[in-house]
């Protein structure tokens, strides 16, 4: 991290101190959290503290925190826990939600990457004539645009019609205020690694009356939702990032200052510059930005070479490149040419000047060899 710039905070943000220190600290744990002898009680305390810190962070209850191997399982647990019911997700939201369940209805969105309420409330109602108990999951925001998506309006509408409600808040968590009580919705997801936490631990949050068939099953841990032995480190440090996060909030006001010099000037120098879901609420430390004609993979790897990290989309397809079904679903012709840059409370004025500066050399050297071929 030392020699290179680093704005990829989306894909994962690097672990803060605070984390370490406490994934240091129980690696002097031996015991199992479900032994009852003082070795396991110890482990038992580190895990029941980030459950209660967790669910602050969250505006959720402890005792309903389920803790999982990330993201993308806390994600497929809520989507796939629930019995007998029809699903339906916003068409932009995450891979993991929409491979969780391929079977699921498809909400469209408005060429900013809101979801569409008016199609929305038209699904519940022919549902609800048919007699179906239905799941809306819908992200609080994008991972590739920082697109906010307004999910207190989308609970309220499913309520009227006995719907329940999941909301991806991954990237959302300490970014952005997370309360399960004013989202109106059932089930949260989250992950440790968004938030300088380590990475392969999350957590579902459900609210008070929803009863989840356990997808990984062979013990007794999480209450019987979840079985394995619970990952004492991972939680010991997603227990102190979560803590720092919210500590933290109010800072990211800083990162939104540094987030629009960066588009500003940018803007200012490229006038073919496009911003994914510049009209509308978006995460302050979130830019997705196409440059028409340029594909985004060689960007990613032009600044690469010049020590800055970023993203062409999301991180998690296995390195794979292909063409951003958010981009996609949002209208955007040149979907294949934007790139993702995502700053974090680590970021600094230089690394925002030496991204501006390696970005536009690399700009003007594309129009120079574009206009030695015209000629």
């Amino acid at each position: 991290m030392a020699d290179q710039v680093y704005l990829d905070y989306n894909a994962s943000a690097p672990l803060c101190p605070e984390a370490r220190q406490a994934m240091i600290a129980a690696m002097d744990v031996a015991g199992n959290p479900s032994s009852v002898h003082a070795s396991g009680r110890a482990a038992r305390k580190i895990v029941d503290h980030a459950r209660r810190t967790i669910a602050d962070l969250v505006g959720g209850d402890s005792e309903r925190i389920i803790f999982t191997s990330g993201g993308t399982e806390a994600n497929n647990l809520a989507l796939n826990g629930l019995e007998d019911v029809t699903v339906f997700t916003s068409a932009i939201e995450h891979p993991s939600v929409i491979e969780g369940r391929v079977d699921a209805k498809r909400i469209p969105v408005d060429g900013n990457g809101v979801v569409d309420l008016d199609a929305l409330e038209t699904m519940l109602k022919e549902a609800s004539a048919a007699g179906q108990k239905v799941l809306v999951s819908v992200m609080l925001a994008n991972n590739e645009t920082g697109v906010i998506q307004p999910v207190a309006k989308v609970a309220l509408l499913a309520r009227e019609y006995g719907a329940k409600v999941h909301c991806d808040a991954i990237q959302a968590l300490g970014r952005l205020p997370v309360d399960m009580g004013r989202l109106l919705v059932d089930m949260v997801s989250v992950s440790a690694h968004k938030i300088g936490g380590p990475k392969g631990i999350g957590a579902l949050a459900i609210a008070p009356g929803v009863m989840l068939v356990p997808q990984i099953r062979g013990g007794g841990q999480e209450k019987y939702r979840r079985g394995g032995t619970e990952n004492v480190l991972g939680i010991a440090g997603f227990g102190a990032a979560a803590e720092r996060a919210g500590a933290q909030l109010a800072n990211m006001a800083n990162v939104a200052v540094l987030r629009d010099r960066l588009e500003t000037e940018l803007a200012s120098e490229a006038p073919e510059l496009l911003i994914a879901g510049k009209g509308t609420e978006r995460l302050v430390n979130t830019s997705c930005l196409i440059l028409p004609g340029m594909p985004g993979e060689t960007q990613v790897m032009a600044l690469d070479l010049a020590g800055v990290a970023i993203s062409s989309g999301s991180a998690c397809s296995s390195g794979k490149v292909r063409e951003s079904h958010v981009l996609k679903e949002m209208g955007v012709s040149d979907a294949g040419s934007a790139i993702r840059v995502s700053l974090g409370l680590e970021t600094t004025d230089e690394d925002i000047d030496t991204f501006i500066r390696v970005w536009s050399r690399m700009r003007g050297n594309a129009a120079r060899k574009k206009a030695r071929h015209a000629a």
